[in-house]
């Protein structure tokens, strides 16, 4: 069985595993229903919208920054839950991300974790967006690499080739060395698995537990994780835990 002190440089998808992006997106959408003056649409449904509209966009347009790919994804919902929208509208929505929150734990865990191993982020956004994010994650982290940098969105096989070989050529770390640490399955942990990289489940959504899919697409397979936490705080503890064995 594979031990948390085995690696050396933890890799960590950004969005939905430190920056709470279901509350941010929600949030981001509220303009739009007050605008169509609409109070039945529900949180789910919008969520479960977005993850399925993103998911599309991503795979059609990966060469497209996220800020303008967010805005296709708010006209495309709107478009879905028969709402009106306009350019204002989805231009903000694409310049959201800035406003993201945070969730409770990450900025803590984060300065824990950076006692114990390089920390890499690998994130579907640019370089600007993550820029405003890591303002609220309270770290450096030694490595960022971005959508913007590899021209292309996770699941893609490049954004792992981009990390694997950035990883080796600006750290000298090879896979063995690299823990994986993400919340979304689709966007993360099949593609990680695929290159062989060991990974850490954040379940935010407890879906390991039949929890709901939120903001992010389903995979029909999940696949393996070799560990699982809940939230990062509880992966700080069982890191703490294995340095004192």
């Amino acid at each position: 069985m594979p031990r948390l002190s085995d690696y050396r440089v933890v890799t960590f998808d950004c969005y939905g595993t430190l920056i709470d992006w279901e509350t941010g997106i929600w949030d981001a959408l509220q303009p739009l229903i007050m605008h169509n003056r609409r109070n039945d649409i529900r949180r789910r449904e919008a969520l479960a919208a977005f993850a399925k509209i993103e998911a599309h966009h991503q795979s059609v347009a990966c060469d497209l920054p996220y800020p303008e790919l967010l805005a296709r994804v708010h006209r495309s919902i709107a478009e879905r839950l028969e709402l009106e929208t306009n350019e204002e509208l989805d231009s903000a929505f694409g310049g959201s991300v800035e406003y993201w929150p945070a969730f409770a734990d990450s900025a803590d865990a984060l300065r824990a974790l950076k006692n114990h191993y390089r920390l890499v982020i690998l994130s579907n956004v640019n370089r600007a967006g993550f820029a405003a994010s890591n303002r609220k994650l309270g770290v450096t982290f030694d490595a960022i690499y971005t959508a913007e940098d590899v021209g292309a969105y996770k699941p893609s096989n490049a954004n792992f080739e981009y990390l694997l070989a950035h990883l080796q050529s600006d750290f000298g770390f090879e896979k063995k060395d690299i823990l994986h640490t993400a919340q979304s399955l689709r966007h993360d942990h099949v593609p990680a698995k695929r290159f062989g990289l060991a990974n850490a489940w954040i379940d935010r959504q407890k879906l390991s537990q039949g929890g709901d899919w939120g903001a992010t697409d389903k995979v029909e397979e999940p696949c393996d994780t070799d560990f699982l936490f809940f939230t990062m705080r509880e992966m700080v503890e069982a890191v703490k835990s294995d340095a004192d064995r």
